[in-house]
């Protein structure tokens, strides 16, 4: 029997123990949570594996961005990844990954029991957890290393989930060469993202971690199948895969590209980068595969132009904005045409590409309407006086086929009566801004190439042709807002893309071409001053192209303009879109109604004299507005002359007239001065007053008639028998004042002023008619006839 005393201390001393009992069990965990401060998991840092990809909108890499030690890695979850991968990759490497806590201690009792019996490791006990930790931090493959392996291991099941622990291995496993994660070796070695692998395809991408450098499968298959195959056998053994799901995929050859990185839209890519440093997935609204056609197309047709030429070519959904594609450069990286210049977001002048928005304003104004008589005839408008790209004259042209046939002198007339500074202010409220030197304020110029713009947004309001008037960014990010500017009304917007639309295709055999599956292109053409910059840019239901070419340096391409070298290109591209990018053109509008309208006077038919109804045309008429003939440079608008004749006679009675007459009133439509030398005798006739009655003692009319001297009607001009060079004559316009203009059908071919003498060279054979007219209409010609 204990003695009380005794049985005292011995309960005082169980109570001590009892009472250090939680400390004893604490300090396990409070020794785990101190080493786990004193050294903190390596978690791959953000900011030092900056690796970052850039995607298609359907999630192919379209270029990837190495991080600092030039790895490369597309960051993936197990969502983003084939189920037959993750079913191999647990299955042969840890298939009680979801069950232990880091470590397995049966897997690792079994590595050690086969490696004392066969003298050799045959079999690793690492857990996939195990497998990550050496990923995220260097361990040595020594015992103290394998340690301190399994304690990372339980310290990342401490942190992070199952699915967390996953992702990193998916990741940042190696696969050989400078690829990281499954999903930058399935596009490296497969061309294929790794959510469409085949069981072939998984089992061999699951064992290539094991030794990725002996087992690369571009450069050495034999080897890479063997591996894949033990994979396959171990499938089966374990009933994931069944026997002849297996004995297929061993049938599939390992074939494997050599490694590639993507570098598609490179530009496009490394613009949106640059926006998003941080950002280690960047996803678009480009279109891989037709990315890379464009790309193709574009490289194709700048090899057969001067060299250093270069392009860029941005493809839009009309409907949503979103970029398809997106060619900053020919030639990406190519120092000798600047390869790493975006071509689409440079400054260059935009030729005559900004017309259609000028027609579209004049339209919205009241100014015009489709069929109004223009006057495509030299003119200054005060010191400014434009020609034409080809230097030929029309006369008098209605304002959609000076649209379609790109004319300076009816845009000039047209942005000096709506105004440079105003017109300039439109256009940079609906998203394309326009460059000036510092300190330069609008010009007529501007409307035939004298400012800056880019191409992305001459894109933006393309586009506003076929979305009611609304001009809009183009989207290259996926998150990017839609971002829209009325430009015009729909009703002008629908009137100028017919005007462009109807505009054949230059040199199309229509009827020998089923042409009914092609979109409706509203297109235009550009060339700037020199030949440094050809454009040509189509809006159509679905899709807005635009085109640039040229050297980004800015040194000219004689030869090379828009309908020669962009045009051609961009009728390619139009025609390799896909169905998603069609669409059906919208109805016209109510506000736009067809009425016939007549010549000279620009107003309906239905309103106008017969007699002054000298041609007929049917025109679009926006918002039942049929505005008169606009007035030329210097010249009055066109207005019914009403004057007293003699009904018998038809002389005209003015003043005082001696005899009597059988007087009525009568009246003639005049055409604009400057389009006479155009018109037929007839029409001229018939805009001319009739002579004065004989008997009438009207002073007349102060005219000073022009005649030209040196060379008479009828004349042949040859060649002196000694000499091959074209003839030459010298010439004077009599009567004329301030400037005159020399043309031979209608192409200009030198100016003078007032009457000096100016050395006329006839280049062509064959009969000519030769023309000078003044700064105020005055004009001559002769006919003649050129021999060699």
């Amino acid at each position: 029997m204990i003695p009380s005393a005794h049985r005292g201390s011995l309960a005082a001393t169980m109570r001590r123990r009892t009472a250090l009992l939680p400390t004893l069990l604490a300090m396990p965990l409070l020794v785990a949570f101190m080493l786990d401060r004193l050294f903190p998991l390596p978690l791959p840092d953000a900011e030092r594996d900056a690796a970052s990809v850039v995607l298609a909108h359907d999630g192919t890499p379209l270029r990837a961005f190495a991080d600092r030690d030039g790895v490369w890695r597309y960051p993936v979850t197990p969502e983003d990844v084939s189920p037959l991968y993750l079913e191999a990759l647990l299955t042969y490497e840890d298939r009680w990954f979801h069950l232990h806590r880091g470590i397995n201690p049966l897997a690792m009792w079994r590595a050690v029991m086969q490696a004392v019996w066969h003298r050799e490791i045959v079999s690793g006990g690492s857990t996939l957890t195990m497998q990550v930790a050496r990923l995220i931090e260097p361990i040595p493959h020594t015992g103290i290393g394998k340690i301190r392996q399994m304690l990372r291991a339980l310290q990342l099941e401490w942190h992070l989930d199952k699915r967390e622990i996953l992702t990193l291995y998916l990741n940042y496993a190696p696969f050989g060469g400078t690829l990281q994660g499954v999903q930058a070796a399935s596009y490296g070695y497969l061309g294929k993202p790794a959510a469409e692998l085949s069981h072939a395809e998984a089992a061999l991408l699951a064992v290539l971690p094991q030794a990725p450098s002996r087992l690369r499968p571009d450069r050495w298959p034999e080897r890479a199948r063997t591996a894949r195959d033990k994979v396959l056998v171990r499938m089966v053994a374990q009933r994931a895969w069944d026997e002849t799901t297996a004995a297929d995929a061993r049938r599939e050859n390992v074939v494997a590209r050599q490694l590639q990185i993507p570098q598609l839209a490179a530009l496009a890519a490394q613009r949106l980068r640059s926006a998003h440093p941080r950002a280690r997935r960047i996803e678009t609204t480009l279109d891989a595969d037709l990315q890379s056609r464009i790309e193709a197309r574009v490289a194709d047709w700048v090899e057969r132009l001067p060299p250093r030429t270069s392009a860029a070519v941005i493809v839009t959904d009309t409907r949503t904005m979103q970029v398809r594609a997106y060619v900053g450069a020919a030639r990406f990286g190519d120092d000798a045409s600047f390869g790493h210049v975006d071509m689409a977001r440079a400054w260059r002048s935009p030729g005559s590409t900004l017309k259609p928005f000028l027609y579209g304003m004049a339209l919205d104004d009241g100014l015009i309407h489709s069929e109004s008589l223009l006057v495509d005839a030299p003119q200054e408008f005060g010191k400014y006086r434009p020609g034409n790209f080809d230097e030929r004259f029309r006369g008098p042209i209605s304002a959609r086929e000076a649209l379609q046939q790109s004319l300076n002198v009816p845009a000039v007339a047209l942005l000096d009566a709506i105004g440079p500074a105003r017109f300039s202010a439109r256009l940079a409220h609906a998203g394309t801004p326009l460059r000036l030197p510092r300190g330069a304020e609008p010009t007529l110029a501007l409307i035939l190439g004298g400012t800056e713009a880019r191409l992305e947004d001459l894109v933006g309001i393309y586009a506003a042709l076929h979305r009611d008037g609304l001009a809009a960014r183009p989207r290259l990010s996926a998150d990017a807002p839609l971002e829209e500017r009325r430009l015009f009304s729909p009703g002008a917007a629908w009137i100028v893309r017919q005007m462009l639309a109807e505009n054949a295709r230059p040199g199309a055999l229509d009827e020998r071409v089923d042409t009914s599956r092609r979109a409706s292109l509203a297109w235009k053409t550009g060339t700037s001053y020199g030949f440094r910059d050809a454009w040509a840019i189509a809006a159509a239901p679905g899709a807005t192209i635009g085109v640039w070419i040229g050297r980004p340096d800015g040194t000219p391409l004689p030869g090379q303009y828009g309908a020669i070298t962009a045009l051609p290109l961009l009728f390619a591209i139009n025609d390799v879109l896909p169905r998603t990018l069609r669409a059906t053109a919208q109805p016209m509008p109510s506000s736009v109604a067809i009425d016939t309208i007549c010549w000279p006077l620009g107003q309906r038919e239905s309103t106008t004299d017969p007699a002054h109804c000298v041609r007929r045309h049917a025109a679009w008429i926006l918002d039942g507005t049929v505005p008169p003939t606009l007035p030329s440079a210097n010249q009055p608008a066109p207005a019914p002359i009403t004057y007293r004749r003699d009904a018998i006679t038809g002389h005209r009675l003015a003043g005082a007239c001696s005899a009597q007459h059988a007087e009525s009133l009568s009246s003639i439509a005049p055409w604009p001065a400057l389009v006479h030398p155009w018109l037929t005798r007839a029409e001229r006739r018939q805009a001319t007053l009739p002579p004065l009655a004989s008997d009438c003692t009207a002073p007349a009319e102060p005219m000073r008639t022009l005649r030209i001297a040196g060379i008479v009607d009828g004349t042949v001009l040859r060649s002196p028998s000694n000499r091959a060079d074209a003839p030459e004559v010298s010439v004077r316009a009599l009567g004329a004042i301030d400037d005159v203009d020399w043309l031979i059908d209608g192409r200009r071919i030198a100016g003078s002023r007032n009457d000096a003498p100016v050395q006329l060279r006839f280049d062509q054979t064959g009969p000519q008619r030769l023309l000078a007219i003044d700064s105020h209409g005055r004009y001559a010609y002769i006919d003649i006839r050129v021999l060699r």
